[in-house]
């Protein structure tokens, strides 16, 4: 694929400022993608990422002007613009410090016996593909009723590691389940 050129930028923006709307859905075939990877990189999640791309393109089109053509080229403005627009969805984002609110939610009726079982068999599936530490710490916390500052003394593991053993657990369980 050949790199874009400097000149079709210029002409892309110029019809954009017209308010030439084939000339945005131009822009978001070649730019797209470059504000989509940077936005996915920083925020390691598609649904956020797609809603960078949807939020920096209506932002172009709502205000062609914010781009100088004689400040440097579209392509890296873009990236720097949905690179800056992910660390405020980063930022945003509520605090997942506390373990205690991640709710892990199977769909499933627990008080149909074969149902519980196979809730547990898939339970113990993600589980055994889980880190051994990670694994070890789960089974502290939830089968043995330990604190994490219990685990982290038995341990012998900072309590932000045992922590973070287990939300990463418990997130790959929530993943399971999904």
């Amino acid at each position: 694929m050949q790199a874009p050129d400097h000149r079709d930028d210029a002409a892309l923006i110029a019809r954009l400022r017209a308010g030439d709307q084939s000339a945005m859905a131009d822009l978001y075939d070649r730019y797209s993608g470059v504000v989509y990877g940077v936005a996915l990189r920083v925020l390691a999640n598609a649904t956020a990422a797609e809603d960078v791309v949807q939020e920096i393109f209506l932002q172009l089109w709502r205000n062609p002007q914010a781009f100088d053509l004689n400040r440097g080229r579209l392509a890296p403005w873009l990236a720097v613009i949905a690179r800056n627009r992910a660390i405020d969805h980063l930022r945003r984002r509520p605090a997942e410090d506390d373990i205690d609110e991640l709710p892990i939610s199977t769909g499933i009726d627990l008080e149909d016996e074969a149902a519980q079982k196979l809730a547990v068999d898939k339970v113990r599936g993600v589980l055994a593909q889980l880190p051994q530490e990670q694994r070890k710490t789960l089974e502290m916390a939830f089968f043995e009723g330990m604190t994490h500052t219990e685990i982290a003394g038995k341990t012998g593991e900072p309590l932000g590691t045992i922590k973070t053993r287990i939300r990463t657990g418990l997130l790959a369980l929530r993943k399971a389940f999904a």
